[in-house]
C-alpha cells in the first residue's frame, strides 16, 4: 500500500510480530520504520527522508491517521499497529529465545531508567548497552563500534524522526545486529519521565490529542495532521 508517496505494510500486530521473529532467524539487518502521519507529511517534503521509509524491510502502520488514511483510499488496514505495543510485543520474545537489545537514545540517563524498568518487571529480558541520544557527528562511528562490540540482536533508537530513521539507513551496512527500529519517545514512557494517555484516549483514537493537551511542545507537530488528511481527500 502506498500512502502520500510512503509504503505502508498491510500487517496487523501479530503479523508483524511474527515478521519480526523471522528476522531474528537471518544474519542480516532489517530496518523496521513506524510511519505515522507526521512522518508520511515530512517525508512529502524531505526526499531523502521518503526514499529511507521506502527501503526498510518493514514499515508498520503507527498512527490512526494512517488506517483513516487506508481507508479512504480503499484499501483498508486491519488495524492500527502501535509502535510502543509492537516494541513490547519484541520484549515479549524474549521469554522463549534468547533476544539481546541495545537502547540508543533521549536525554542521559532515562535509557538508563528505562532499562531499569524493564529489567524490574522483565526478569527474562536482556538489555546488553545503552547510549544517550547527546553525541555529535564526529563520536557516532564510536557508538557503532560499541553497538556492534555488544553484538545485539534488536537495536531501538529513540532520536526522534526523522534523525533516528536517518542514523539507522547512514549506518545500515556497518550495524551489526538484526533488527533496527526507530522508536521515538518510547524510553520516555518506559522510564516513567512522560506518561501514556490514559486507555480512554487509546480506546477513543484520540492519542494524539492528549499528548498535544499534556506538551504543548508538541502542538506545531499535531499540525501535520490535518495537513495530512487534506492531502489525502485531495489525492485519492
Amino acid at each position: 500500500m502506498n500512502i502520500l508517496g510512503v509504503r505502508i505494510d498491510k500487517v496487523n500486530m501479530n503479523e508483524a510480530v511474527e515478521k519480526a521473529k523471522k528476522c531474528l532467524e537471518e544474519e542480516k539487518l532489517h530496518m523496521i520504520f513506524t510511519p505515522n502521519p507526521e512522518m508520511i507529511i515530512n517525508a512529502n517534503e524531505d526526499e531523502e527522508f521518503k526514499t529511507i521509509l521506502n527501503s526498510s524491510f518493514l514499515n508498520i502502520p503507527d498512527g490512526n491517521g494512517v488506517v483513516w488514511a487506508s481507508k479512504q483510499i480503499k484499501e483498508p488496514l486491519e488495524e492500527r499497529v502501535a509502535g510502543f505495543d509492537f516494541i513490547h510485543r519484541l520484549f515479549g520474545l524474549g521469554k522463549d529465545n534468547d533476544v539481546k537489545f541495545y537502547f540508543l537514545g533521549s536525554k542521559p540517563g532515562i535509557a538508563e531508567k528505562a532499562k531499569e524498568n524493564l529489567e524490574n518487571t522483565h526478569e527474562y529480558i536482556k538489555i546488553i548497552g545503552v547510549h544517550d541520544g547527546y553525541f555529535g557527528a564526529d563520536e557516532e562511528l564510536k557508538i557503532i563500534e560499541d553497538i556492534n562490540s555488544k553484538n545485539p540482536d534488536v537495536l531501538l533508537v529513540a532520536l526522534g524522526s526523522p534523525k533516528q530513521e536517518k542514523f539507522i539507513y547512514k549506518y545500515r551496512d556497518k550495524l551489526n545486529c538484526k533488527i533496527a527500529i526507530g522508536v521515538g519517545g518510547c524510553f520516555d514512557v518506559i522510564s516513567g519521565t512522560v506518561k501514556r494517555a490514559p486507555k480512554i484516549f487509546i480506546k477513543l483514537k484520540l492519542e494524539w490529542l492528549y499528548r498535544g493537551l499534556t506538551d504543548l511542545k508538541r502542538i506545531k507537530r499535531l499540525m501535520a495532521i490535518p495537513k495530512f488528511m487534506m492531502k489525502v481527500c485531495r489525492d485519492r
